[in-house]
């Protein structure tokens, strides 16, 4: 089994990379960023397994690239929309991915982008880093509380209940929540209320996406949605950021109704220091770090590794995705 080949894309904890190299023969890119096209191509030639990133589009020209032998991609993440799923199963290659261990560590940073955002904390670090911080002032940086408030949740799966929960829990706020899907956690829960969209936008003061990236989110807040929210409401992003149409964001931001906007996720990544969005004070941008904790990330590594074994070994993968697009073993956060 040491002379199976896979190829690893970046840089993971050391877990799986060591569970990984006790069964094969382990083909890891050196850099810091992320391999070019040509450079993907050429790595995954006779590999029988891809351990793959977001930034890294698996589709059937990798596929082919890498020959008959290619037996699965696992992907270092919950999401997999860099993955042509339809062309990995008309091949046989299975593919995974990561769910549920980063889902508090999300949940926490949707949570801390909530706080700085409503607390104005950018434009007020910044006012002391640039040494612009003269006295206290009475009406200076004035923000939001959180306690009472309405949140809305897009998106009801894990990370979504996990951050309701953290916002019911301490903050006594009321949870609206849309979901496009059958299953919803937050359907479990008796604090929180299934709504449509439109209303849920009309009602909250915070906003918060969780939901998948797919045809029917892409761009699902865009001029027309973010101008049915209230005067002041706050905008958080975790999920993906293709969901969010970001020209209208910045007019929301710049001339209403929005007050303010948390993001951990842009699109594209990075985003480019010039962007519009990148110079506003009520702006905060995190460079896509909400599974960033030795816990989860370490998780995800394990979890990779894992599939990767589980597959070229047959046996059922710790967490495969389906042809359909939803984990096989439970529904997706």
């Amino acid at each position: 089994m040491s002379a199976t080949k896979i190829f690893v894309s970046r840089q993971i904890p050391a877990v799986g990379l060591e569970r990984l190299r006790q069964h094969f023969e382990v083909d890891l890119w050196p850099e810091n960023g992320p391999p070019s096209r040509q450079e993907l191509l050429q790595r995954v030639v006779g590999c029988s397994g891809i351990l793959s990133l977001l930034s890294d589009r698996i589709d059937e020209e990798v596929f082919a690239c890498a020959g008959p032998q290619l037996r699965v991609v696992s992907n270092y993440a919950v999401g997999y929309n860099n993955i042509d799923i339809e062309a990995a199963a008309a091949r046989g290659i299975r593919v995974g991915n990561t769910p549920d261990v980063l889902t508090d560590a999300t949940a926490d940073m949707a949570v801390c982008l909530l706080l700085a955002a409503a607390r104005h904390l950018k434009p007020a670090i910044d006012n002391v880093r640039l040494g612009r911080w003269s006295t206290w002032e009475p009406l200076g940086f004035l923000g939001s509380e959180l306690a009472g408030k309405t949140l809305g949740v897009i998106g009801g799966g894990r990370i979504g209940s996990a951050m309701a929960k953290r916002c019911h829990g301490g903050w006594g706020m009321r949870i609206l929540y849309a979901s496009r899907g059958s299953f919803s956690a937050l359907g479990q829960t008796t604090w929180s209320s299934r709504v449509p969209l439109d209303q849920l936008l009309q009602e909250s003061d915070f906003i918060s996406i969780h939901c998948d990236l797919n045809e029917q989110t892409k761009h699902l807040i865009n001029r027309q949605t973010l101008q049915m929210m209230k005067q002041g409401a706050i905008l958080i992003n975790t999920a993906r950021g293709q969901i969010v149409d970001q020209d209208a964001l910045c007019e929301a931001l710049l001339y209403g109704p929005l007050g303010a906007a948390g993001l951990d996720v842009t699109d594209p990544e990075p985003l480019p220091p010039e962007h519009p969005l990148v110079g506003l004070d009520n702006c905060l941008i995190l460079p896509h770090i909400g599974s960033a904790t030795h816990q989860a990330r370490d998780a995800m590594s394990r979890i990779a590794a894992e599939n990767i074994i589980a597959a070229i070994t047959g046996v059922a993968m710790p967490a495969e995705v389906a042809r359909s697009g939803q984990h096989s073993s439970a529904p997706r956060a």
